[in-house]
């Protein structure tokens, strides 16, 4: 979906990244992503954020055919982010009358980021704010940690739009929307707990903070504008950062060096779903991407790692899917484990104790431990643990 008038005096002029494979250097991005810039038309006119370098030609030109001539009064920085900011030097350069609007934080980032000193031209911000563009009043709201320290939002009081930043945010460029078959819930949040997860609290405080404002929508910088059942998003976004289960169901994580462990894991899944209607949902994090996987440990309220001995410990891919749940506080929820191992299985107890080191986090027992292959016992057992799981909602 492309998007031209948002509302009256506001406009679309960002621009999509199909050429991108990895956002931020690490999260597959198959529908590529977009950069999304807005542009208010008034009596002053101001540009809401930049794009990435990869991309200020694509989006000079959307700029300067949204402009028509005009001449940008202001610039909007919301968040300095180089995928945002890439091209806030240029701009600048380009229109040397026009003033940056940002945050305190942001000025010591201009300096980091930037060779040119833009220090006379910087109009620094506090909470709640306003500047008149003349119909349009935009009011600042700052947003500390979601998901760097200098962020902002702001709040069109006049159009009723907020300019939410990286806040509801998603992966896939806005041309792939209709490629996207799963919806705006999957890759906004794969989006939001791999990137803004860790800082839930700082969300709530920006949820609270917003909670009396007239939005009508909500202009995220990735992903596309929300204009219809607001507060389907909003309470998603709560939910999230509230570190609570979105559904209820069970998460099986598994890793296998030989095929064993694996085995027992799906054979772990089917009896599950004998069992009971209980959705359940698989991940071989070693060939599936591990950021979905990230994601469904925090979607559901039940989780199984599975995982064989390795050296002593755990086979590192779990070890480190373990530390990225660790990173991104990974809580409230209840685990249970499968282990494997020939002469001294210890992935098991290695595995609890790092997730019993999480806040809030209930030992479904038991463990069950695969004494190499699956066999007749092994089954027996999964199905123990399936009871345990399947009553432990």
């Amino acid at each position: 979906m492309k998007y031209d008038l948002i509302a009256p005096d506001v406009k679309y002029i960002g621009v999509d990244d199909l050429d991108i494979d990895l956002f931020e250097g690490q999260y597959d991005v198959p529908l590529g992503v977009s950069y999304n810039s807005y542009l208010i038309e008034d009596e002053k006119v101001a540009i809401m954020d930049t794009v990435d370098a990869t991309k200020t030609q694509e989006w000079e030109q959307n700029l300067e055919k949204a402009l028509d001539g005009k001449t940008p009064d202001y610039l909007i920085v919301q968040h300095l982010e180089p995928d945002h900011g890439g091209s806030v030097q240029y701009i600048m350069e380009k229109y040397p009358q026009m003033i940056a609007v940002c945050s305190q934080k942001a000025v010591a980032m201009f300096k980091r980021f930037f060779e040119k000193d833009f220090s006379d031209r910087i109009q620094v911000v506090k909470e709640g704010e306003t500047l008149s563009l003349g119909q349009h009043t935009l009011q600042f709201f700052m947003a500390p940690m979601v998901h760097w320290p200098e962020v902002m939002v702001t709040y069109d009081q006049q159009a009723k739009i907020l300019f939410s930043a990286d806040g509801f945010g998603k992966f896939g460029a806005l041309c792939k929307e209709e490629e996207d078959d799963e919806g705006w819930a999957c890759e906004a949040r794969r989006y939001y707990f791999n990137i803004v997860g860790k800082y839930g609290a700082m969300v709530q405080n920006l949820l609270k903070k917003v909670a009396t404002l007239d939005i009508q929508q909500i202009c995220p910088l990735h992903g596309p504008v929300l204009s219809e059942d607001l507060g389907y998003y909003i309470g998603l976004y709560d939910t999230w950062s509230k570190y609570e289960p979105e559904n209820e169901g069970i998460f099986i994580a598994y890793c296998s060096l030989h095929g064993n462990t694996a085995e027992a894991a799906l054979k772990l899944a089917d009896i599950i779903k004998e069992k009971s209607n209980v959705k359940v949902s698989t991940s071989d994090i070693a060939r599936d991407d591990l950021h979905e996987a990230v994601e469904d440990a925090f979607r559901y309220d039940r989780m199984v790692l599975c995982a064989p001995t390795y050296d002593g410990g755990i086979m590192p891919i779990m070890e480190d899917f373990i530390n990225h749940l660790r990173i991104k506080t990974y809580q409230n929820r209840k685990v249970a484990f499968v282990e494997n191992g020939t002469w001294a299985p210890a992935s098991g107890k290695k595995m609890r104790e790092q997730m019993e080191a999480m806040k809030n986090i209930t030992i479904i027992e038991p463990l069950v431990t695969v004494e190499s292959t699956v066999k007749a016992k092994t089954i027996e057992d999964l199905k123990v643990l399936a009871d345990a799981l399947i009553h432990n909602a």
